[in-house]
This record gives structure tokens, C-alpha cells and sequence, in this order.
């Protein structure tokens, strides 16, 4: 490690010693190390596979059942059902118990931050979760696993047992509105932060990337931590870069 990273970790360490309210904002790049890829980078679904991000759209989903189908075999294949936390979640887990952790604001949607150990109540997932599937027209939510038997059955678009409609993911697709109440609370956390960690995040999907900015303006301490830059990172205090796995338990004094 230079010497200049290893001064700028000091540094975070010092700011999370002397907070009470760490904010921390995950993207995808947390999870890359549990094994599950994020989208936009070089080994990205989408980078390596464009038409996929036709599933995530909710106008061709809700269209047309044979995207529906694929979207049900990508769900039964998808990695998060292997992965495991690995050191990065389980630091972030670590500063909660330390009491430092304020909100933990999330764009993914594996839950591996309350595998990890991070309670539900102070986990903000901005993109919804995964792990349970909500039909589209009567809003019926259960587990995930359930549906994904009825799909090894041989129901290629099993539809809603209640209804009849159309079962998703309870994720947030592209062309969906995000839940107002889950960005308010997102913000109001930002606004309360003392030092703001944004963690393998590109920064670019709004309004969530808009909680790094609202933390700086009340005097946030920013800590950006990425594999590749952003275009927020002229807001942040200290940069840094390289494996989050690595680099998350040395902000974070993780054992």
C-alpha cells in the first residue's frame, strides 16, 4: 500500500472514531467480490451481454411473456443465491455494532448487508430486494423461493395464485417509479450524516447518487471508495481506491 493510501485510511478511521452517525451508500461493487458482477463495468452483465438489460425494463416485461420467461430463468441462475458476505458487508455490519452506523442506503438488491448482519430497520434498499416477488396487480408479496419452485415445477411465467397477474421480482425495473418514502428517508439519513461512505458505487443513478451531495452540504466528511472514478469525485474528501473487501475493513477497524 503507498503511503499516501495508507495516510487517507487513517484519516477515515479518525472521522468514524469521532462520529456518531456514519452514513454509508453501496452499489454493486460491494457484492463483485461475493461473486455477483455488477452491470456497467468491464465484466458487467450488461457490458457483456447488452440485450439482458431487457429484462430490467419494466414496459418490455409487463409486454412481452417471453422476456417474462427469460427473466424467471435468470432469476433461478442468478449468483446471489450462492454468494456469501464477504469482508467489506461484514465491516459495515462490524460499524453497526460499534454503534456508528446510522443508515445503510443501498442500491442492490442481494441483501447480503442483513446476511452480513446489518438489521433490516437500518438498511434503506433504494432498488427493492430480490428475494421476494410482488404481483403487479393485486401488489400480493411473498418469498421469492416459492415461486422460483412453481418455476422448477415446469410454470415458465407462473402467474399470482390470488389474481391472476403478473409476478416480478420486488425490485424497482427501469421505467418504474421509485418508492417516495424510501428516497425521503434515504435524503433525510444523508442530511444527518457526519461522514458519508460511498462504497462501489458509480454514482450516476439518481435521485440516490443525490445523497452524497446532501451530505456534503450539511459537512459531511465524504469518503469515496471505487474501483473507477466518478463524477462525484471532486465532492469527496479523501478517495480511494482498490478492492472494497480490502479496503472497508481497514475505514472500518473490522476484526
Amino acid at each position: 500500500m503507498a503511503a499516501d493510501d495508507h495516510a487517507a485510511i487513517e484519516q477515515v478511521r479518525r472521522w468514524i472514531d469521532e462520529a456518531q452517525r456514519v452514513v454509508a451508500l453501496t452499489g454493486a461493487g460491494i457484492s463483485t467480490d461475493s461473486g455477483i458482477p455488477d452491470f456497467r463495468g468491464p465484466q458487467g452483465v450488461w457490458t457483456r451481454n447488452p440485450a439482458a438489460e431487457k429484462l430490467s425494463d419494466i414496459r418490455h416485461y409487463m409486454a412481452d411473456p417471453e422476456v417474462r420467461r427469460a427473466s424467471w430463468r435468470a432469476r433461478m441462475a442468478h449468483p446471489a443465491w450462492r454468494a456469501q458476505p464477504n469482508s467489506g458487508h461484514l465491516a459495515l455490519a462490524a460499524l453497526e455494532r460499534r454503534g456508528k452506523l446510522h443508515a445503510l442506503i443501498t442500491q442492490n438488491i442481494d441483501e447480503l448487508h442483513q446476511v452480513a448482519g446489518n438489521s433490516r430497520e437500518r438498511v434503506i434498499e433504494v432498488h427493492g430486494t430480490m428475494r421476494r416477488v410482488v404481483c403487479m396487480s393485486c401488489g400480493w408479496l411473498g418469498p421469492m423461493q416459492e415461486t422460483l419452485k412453481r418455476v422448477r415445477a415446469g410454470e415458465h411465467d407462473p402467474p399470482c395464485l390470488s389474481c391472476g397477474g403478473i409476478l416480478k421480482s420486488a425490485t424497482i425495473s427501469f421505467g418504474q417509479a421509485l418508492v417516495p418514502e424510501v428516497i425521503d428517508r434515504a435524503m433525510r439519513a444523508a442530511e444527518e450524516a457526519e461522514v458519508f461512505l460511498a462504497v462501489g458505487t458509480t454514482l450516476q443513478v439518481y435521485p440516490v447518487a443525490g445523497t452524497l451531495p446532501a451530505a456534503r452540504a450539511v459537512g459531511a466528511k465524504i469518503a469515496i471508495l471505487n474501483a473507477e472514478p466518478t463524477p462525484m469525485d471532486f465532492l469527496a474528501h479523501t478517495l480511494l481506491s482498490g478492492p472494497i473487501s480490502d479496503l472497508l475493513p481497514r475505514i472500518c477497524r473490522a476484526p
